[in-house]
């Protein structure tokens, strides 16, 4: 059953943030100004099961790109917790061990049409609906139709900023940090993140 009692709304936004970029940030902005959720955790992942073949800058710097993106916004939070978790990452596994250490918060997870598409394959994908309200928002060329009960449909801009876009554009000396947080941007440049 679905724990609807507890006091805080906490979106749970998973992904590998390989890096962290604007739209992730506006994204969150957007579901807490729309008062959806009472907080955001951006829960970075160290292997989506999806991506078993991606190459992935180390755990630790991605969350630490993550922490200086979102360290003046209120009410965002970069979570590590998936690193101490078995790996590959399920995220039912995820929300049962988060469900049983933070009762007081309602976990609600935070995921865009193109994972919605595919979140029959996601695995016991029902036990998570059986559990958790589910935000699903818009992503360019996906349609949403004839979802479940416990499941919203976020009004939210289309946003058309991707990881592997820039890390494409990151190749082009021109590149000055577009669609980065510049503390992001400054970090990848001094660190020499994502050079071949």
């Amino acid at each position: 059953m679905l724990n609807v009692q507890c006091s805080i709304k906490t979106g749970l936004y998973g992904g590998t943030f390989n890096p962290i970029h604007n739209g992730h940030i506006q994204l969150s902005q957007a579901l807490l100004d729309m008062r959806l959720i009472d907080e955001m955790w951006l829960l970075v992942s160290p292997q989506n099961p999806f991506k078993v073949n991606q190459k992935l800058l180390d755990d630790n710097a991605r969350l630490q790109l993550a922490r200086l993106a979102v360290k003046d916004i209120p009410n965002l939070t970069v979570s590590d917790y998936e690193f101490h978790l078995p790996r590959p990452s399920y995220m039912v596994h995820t929300l049962e061990h988060l469900r049983n250490e933070f009762p007081e918060r309602e976990f609600i997870l935070i995921i865009g049409a193109d994972n919605w598409e595919r979140f029959p394959m996601w695995y016991k994908s029902e036990e998570i609906l059986a559990h958790h309200k589910v935000i699903v928002y818009p992503r360019t060329g996906y349609k949403l139709e004839n979802v479940p009960d416990g499941v919203t449909i976020a009004e939210t801009p289309l946003i058309d900023i991707s990881s592997t876009a820039l890390r494409e554009s990151m190749k082009n000396p021109d590149y000055h940090g577009e669609g980065l947080h510049p503390a992001v941007w400054e970090e990848i440049k001094r660190k020499r993140y994502y050079e071949d």
